[in-house]
């Protein structure tokens, strides 16, 4: 039986890489006494898969982790026991059952939405200037991988934004394939400023 739970990943804690968040959820289990199936062989591991690895520094109210159990547990009672055990800067948001059919947690994902906020906006207007840089017909960009290096077009992979004073709102394609960065996408409005990029 499958459970998906949804968790917060804030404050100091944006700061623990992927596999720091792994251990922590391993143990975590152990602690609120969630009966989490283990997988066979010479070194069995707790059966868990999370959404989209977040990238370090990165703030969230929406991750995503699937675990397997092998017993049927009340989602209160599982959210009394997790949040029991747990700390504040990761919360455990929601507990649920999933059908038998269900895709897995990285399968499911297609979308993020991110909220970026400017220490100093890098234009006047950040409302006008991002609508001049999306009205465009292509966003080209280089992308870097530990593997390779290509251009590609941003434009597809950006669905929607909302545009403040200091702020930043995108929907991003996300997922095994395709998954476009918040950097990324600040490189190429950077440049098309003529700016250098500001990562922080």
């Amino acid at each position: 039986m499958r459970v998906r739970m949804r968790f917060s990943k804030e404050r100091e804690l944006k700061y623990i890489g992927h596999l720091d968040t792994m251990r922590y959820f391993q143990k975590l289990m152990r602690r609120a006494d969630i009966p989490i199936a283990y997988s066979n062989g010479m070194s069995p591991h707790q059966i868990m898969s999370f959404a989209l690895p977040l990238g370090i520094g990165d703030e969230s109210v929406g991750e995503y982790v699937d675990i397997e159990v092998t017993e049927s547990v009340k989602s209160t009672e599982a959210l009394n026991r997790l949040k029991a055990s747990g700390i504040d800067e990761i919360r455990i948001l929601s507990f649920k059952e999933l059908p038998d059919d269900a895709k897995n947690a990285m399968a499911s994902v297609e979308a993020a939405d991110y909220s970026i906020s400017f220490r100093t906006a890098p234009c006047e207007d950040i409302a006008k200037a991002f609508a001049e840089f999306y009205a465009q017909n292509e966003i080209m960009i280089l992308k870097r991988t530990k593997k390779s290096e290509r251009m590609i077009d941003l434009k597809p992979f950006l669905f929607l934004y909302e545009a403040e004073k200091d702020t930043l709102k995108l929907r991003l394609k996300c997922g095994s394939v395709d998954n476009t960065k918040p950097e990324l996408v600040m490189e190429a409005f950077y440049a098309f400023l003529g700016r250098d990029f500001d990562e922080f």
